[in-house]
């Protein structure tokens, strides 16, 4: 992946004086509001060495909102975590704390897998 956001993949050097790197796949992803939001929290120990996170997804925004919600979340819950890729990971089997907490922010999110 390029180091320097400003040049797409795959352009390396151009001679051209008046050459332009536009970025036609950008797309600003706007945050839903948290009535619209689907969230999906599930317990998950994969490729975490047997450690159980609680996981949430399903969320639709930008990332500075996704670190927000998962700033508040961790917080909440006073235990550590991370927020990357559409996904809020919060240490531990948290999933009743965050099933009420997400609720009374008007979120609609369910509980899925076993």
């Amino acid at each position: 992946m390029s180091k320097n956001k400003k040049i797409p993949i795959g352009v390396v050097y151009s001679t051209n004086q008046d050459f332009d790197y536009s970025f036609e796949n950008e797309e600003v992803v706007e945050t839903l509001s948290p009535e619209k939001q689907k969230l999906k929290i599930q317990l998950d120990k994969k490729s975490r060495a047997g450690k159980q996170v609680t996981l949430v997804t399903g969320f639709v925004g930008n990332e500075d909102d996704l670190e927000a919600l998962s700033k508040k979340l961790k917080n909440f819950c006073g235990c550590g975590g991370s927020a990357k890729d559409g996904e809020i990971l919060i240490q531990g089997d948290v999933r009743d704390k965050l099933l009420s907490w997400l609720i009374a922010q008007n979120y609609k999110a369910v509980k899925s897998g076993g």
